[in-house]
């Protein structure tokens, strides 16, 4: 287990390299820089040399490149060239607000999603998973910025129940959380009613009823149980996704997460924010998916069980 941790936080270091190196390749493909706005227009040539030379933009992108990752392995991600604030600093400090909203948009997305695909499983073939079936369809096809507009339209500027963007306590995670629980939701009930399709059937269900094992008992400790591993991996996968920052969520909500910090320092051509924000997102992506596999072995015995005979073995092939 522990060579198994090791060997998949080793695989950071090529995915941090290729991720960061097309930050910087894409950030100076696109038209225009970060030193335009800052130039007046009656500058002269000296002040435009010295401005880009203080951002070394006179530089290329390979230098600049190689220079941020020189800092970056000494453990500095730099400080925006727009504020100049710690980019460290800006990046925690909008991380809880992702974080929290990644985790209540899962709870929406799993109280409604495994209920659905257990019914429409257990009915199969029945208008029930008809239905089922046409609302996640519905879910899967309806894009996020699209469904967060209508929320805002309905419930912030006709109904104004809620706020219609900022962090400004408990009601402002309502919207934002539904609407990224309802997107996790369509996915997620499909792939349980596929899951729970395939162990329905199964002889150890039978045997469990004959005993006189509850119906209830036996769809939700015994059918669910040996059915979550795919469940798992499709709620894991969304709340890695959420938790590294919805850019189109976070946007259409005005919500101040590490998914807007990103469309920000995007837009307005800061390099070393954006890049800073990325290999972050990206090394809190690999270690939420490396805990959803160690999960794994919770859930399943026979992973763990998998784990414990190979280290076995390493021992006798050692002594």
């Amino acid at each position: 287990m522990i060579r198994y941790i090791i060997k998949r936080l080793l695989y950071l270091i090529p995915v941090i390299l290729c991720v960061s190196f097309l930050v910087f390749a894409l950030m100076d493909l696109t038209p225009g820089s970060i030193v335009d706005s800052m130039i007046p227009s009656d500058a002269t040539p000296e002040m435009k040399q010295a401005i880009l030379e203080q951002y070394d933009m006179d530089k290329p992108m390979l230098y600049r490149y190689a220079k941020y990752m020189y800092h970056f392995v000494q453990g500095d991600l730099g400080k925006s060239d727009i504020s100049g604030e710690s980019i460290l600093n800006m990046y925690l400090t909008r991380l809880p607000n992702t974080l929290l909203l990644a985790v209540t948009s899962l709870f929406i997305a799993a109280l409604l999603a495994i209920p659905m695909g257990i019914r429409a499983a257990r009915h199969a073939g029945t208008l029930t998973d008809t239905l089922t079936t046409v609302v996640t369809l519905i879910g899967m096809s309806m894009p996020a910025f699209w469904l967060g507009l209508i929320l805002l339209f309905i419930f912030s500027f006709q109904l104004r129940w809620f706020p219609a963007g900022g962090n400004m306590g408990f009601v402002s995670y309502i919207l934002p959380s539904v609407c990224n629980g309802l997107n996790m939701m369509a996915g997620t009930t499909r792939q349980t009613r596929s899951a729970m399709l395939e162990v329905l059937n199964a002889d150890f269900l039978r045997t469990a009823r004959a005993k006189g094992v509850p119906e209830r008992r036996v769809i939700w400790k015994h059918a669910l149980g040996n059915a979550m591993i795919p469940i798992l991996t499709t709620l894991g996968g969304n709340l890695s996704t959420a938790m590294a920052g919805s850019v189109v969520i976070e946007s259409v909500f005005a919500w101040p997460g590490v998914g807007r910090l990103t469309a920000e320092a995007i837009m307005s051509r800061d390099t070393k924010l954006a890049c800073g924000a990325v290999i972050m997102t990206t090394i809190l992506y690999v270690v939420m998916m490396l805990l959803i596999d160690l999960a794994y072995a919770f859930v399943d015995p026979r992973i763990k069980a998998r784990y414990v005979r190979a280290k076995k073995v390493r021992r006798r092939a050692v002594s």
